[in-house]
């Protein structure tokens, strides 16, 4: 599996970095951000260092279907309220213009009550 030894989410992936986990397997970590946006706002990244959408290829189409399928039933267990009514906002950055803080590819979860903070 590649990690970056200098990536902060291959990082917490190895435990060398403390997080409040949310779910782990054998191909994905989640955990919650440090800087939450929203009532409910976790992260879903592949334990597999790829940097960033821009960087996906084919040979990764089932871990990103893995990332999706999880994201609704992670939503639910953290808080989110169901739809319609309910909810929650699925959110990849890319690149610098597409707002990309980490460069580990990470998809942001949010949602909750309104307002929230931010988004």
């Amino acid at each position: 599996m590649s990690v970056d030894a200098n990536c902060i989410f291959c990082k917490i992936v190895a435990g060398q970095i403390p997080s409040r986990k949310v779910f782990e397997d054998e191909d994905l970590f989640a955990f919650h951000d440090i800087a939450p946006w929203a009532p409910v706002h976790f992260l879903i990244i592949p334990k597999l260092h790829i940097p960033s959408m821009a960087h996906v290829g084919a040979e990764h189409a089932s871990l990103l279907g893995k990332i999706m399928t999880l994201a609704p039933q992670l939503a639910l267990e953290q808080g989110c309220n169901p739809y319609p009514q309910g909810g929650f906002r699925i959110v990849t950055n890319t690149g610098a213009e597409g707002g990309q803080e980490v460069h580990h590819l990470h998809v942001h979860v949010m949602g909750g009550p309104r307002p929230w903070l931010r988004g």
